[in-house]
């Protein structure tokens, strides 16, 4: 009996540790009335700063606008990406909001609380560029964003993790990959000239059109998208109860036209439609 009694014991303490380690996140948020965002800094218009030394743009505005739902204060911390998609926060951060696609390499290291919008993928070429199809494109020097998905496409290692998508296409065969530490540094080099640095980058359609609006001499291949991919909320892999929380915060968002609202405030079209 006094075994049983040890045994029954164990089990409640565990049950118990258990239970509040699976909501450490979420009590952590609720007791401060804060909330720490990690995002990007130079990644316009989903996050940057602006003439103030603000951050602005989409991703920040769904940050705040999960925090006002939740009824609590947001800030913004701006680590390395492979910081941010790679887990292991420690509590540093509460929530990524960085327009992270679910990978499934990532999802062994961080949980993803849903879908806030989709991102279309373009191949970019300086306007002077003869490449009209992506078939042209081939044997060229490519640039893209390091330890992106638009890296693992161009390597053909890309693995969305998202039901329902259909599977990528490879058409393009690049001479050369150069990668880049953030997401307009490939549209520095390209805008130099066509074939000074770079023949094409491959990035968000959002991305590309910013730039162009912002002066950039360059334009999109009309030859179809790279790829269509989802983008996500992500948490660290410690708290479901905060995980479905932040989950639910985003169906609401969707159903109620915020994110569709959102998405045509900084890139002049509905991105959250499934």
């Amino acid at each position: 009996m006094n075994i049983l009694t040890k045994l029954l014991a164990g089990a409640a303490l565990m049950t118990a540790a258990h239970s509040a380690f699976a909501g450490e996140t979420l009590d952590r948020v609720m007791e401060k009335k804060a909330m720490v965002v990690a995002t990007n800094s130079s990644w316009p218009p989903q996050s940057f700063l602006n003439d103030n030394n603000e951050m602005v743009g989409f991703d920040i505005d769904v940050s705040r606008e999960i925090g006002k739902r939740l009824g609590v204060d947001v800030s913004f911390q701006t680590p390395d990406w492979a910081t941010l998609t790679g887990g292991r926060w420690q509590g540093r951060y509460d929530v990524g909001v960085g327009s992270v696609t679910p990978t499934k390499a990532r999802a062994q290291v961080i949980d993803f609380a849903g879908i806030y919008y989709y991102s279309p993928y373009v191949y970019v070429v300086h306007k002077d560029s003869s490449a009209k199809t992506v078939a042209d494109l081939n044997g060229k020097v490519i640039g893209v964003e390091t330890a992106t998905t638009s890296e693992d496409f161009i390597r053909r290692q890309l693995e969305i993790d998202a039901p329902g998508l259909p599977p990528v296409e490879y058409k393009l065969e690049p001479g050369e990959i150069r990668t880049f530490a953030d997401s307009m540094l490939p549209f520095d080099d390209l805008r130099l000239g066509d074939g000074v640095r770079l023949d094409a980058v491959i990035a968000p359609e959002q991305t590309a059109k910013n730039a162009i609006k912002n002066g950039y001499p360059l334009r999109i291949l009309e030859d179809g998208y790279a790829f269509r991919e989802p983008l996500v909320v992500i948490d660290e892999k410690t708290d479901p109860d905060w995980t479905k929380k932040v989950g639910e915060i985003i169906s609401e968002m969707k159903k109620d036209g915020t994110l569709a609202a959102l998405t045509t405030k900084w890139y002049g079209k509905d991105y959250s439609t499934d």
